[in-house]
């Protein structure tokens, strides 16, 4: 077993400085927007969505209703469905570890899992687990590190919230140069920048999401088959 969280630890090392860096980020977002770091706590053991929290904090101060907020969520997060499905099978051979394996399914540790390689010693389940594990908790922490900064330090966070539109170029740019598959990226880039133009910065964000899961939906075969994956 030490060897095993060893080996999770070492592979999620890349993942530890980025998701301290945007969890602090998101945490010092949700504090300037009053709420405090217990709420960054619960919002990131709970919710755990990324780019998706970073919205939840306009969300919250904009006083969107639970069902709003939960849709809004679901469609940000929906890529996950494709490249998902690559693990679903072994998943499901991990038990009880199935479900977090699905609630912690973000883009950097899906890009880790795909070099999760056992090695002599190592489980390769738990190691998966670990690495899902060790990801989320790098993620709290930065964000209550973050909330608590906001709190007790003198920093002027005038622009902090341009941390969101860094965090959607960051996987936008990974998602291009890792995944074999460009039709995900392309969709999304010219679903928003239609409907930016069409209908304005207030209300592109959810037509924009809504086409571009449709559109994808229809041509999640041809995805599956270009990442390598089996058709559906």
């Amino acid at each position: 077993m030490i060897k095993t969280l060893k080996f999770a630890f070492q592979k999620s090392v890349p993942v530890l400085f980025g998701y301290l860096f945007l969890g602090s980020a998101f945490g010092i977002m949700l504090q300037q927007a009053g709420y405090n770091f217990v709420w960054a706590f619960f919002i990131s053991l709970f919710v755990y969505a990324g780019s998706g929290q970073f919205l939840l904090v306009g969300l919250l101060t904009g006083g969107a209703s639970l069902y709003a907020t939960a849709f809004m969520t679901l469609l940000i997060n929906s890529r996950h469905i494709f490249y998902g499905l690559t693990f679903l099978e072994k998943f499901k051979k991990m038990k009880k570890m199935y479900p977090y394996m699905i609630f912690s399914l973000t883009d950097e540790t899906y890009s880790v899992l795909c070099s999760c390689k056992a090695v002599g010693g190592v489980n390769e389940n738990n190691a998966m687990f670990g690495v899902a594990l060790f990801d989320h908790c790098y993620w709290i922490v930065g964000s209550v590190l973050g909330a608590l900064l906001g709190q007790f330090l003198p920093f002027d966070f005038a622009g902090i919230e341009f941390s969101m539109t860094a965090l959607f170029v960051v996987i936008f740019v990974e998602q291009w140069r890792s995944y074999k598959s460009h039709i995900p990226a392309v969709v999304g880039l010219i679903s928003a920048t239609v409907f930016l133009i069409v209908l304005g910065e207030a209300n592109f964000i959810l037509p924009s999401l809504i086409v571009s899961v449709s559109v994808l939906m229809l041509c999640k075969n041809r995805v599956m088959q270009e990442v390598g994956g089996e058709a559906i």
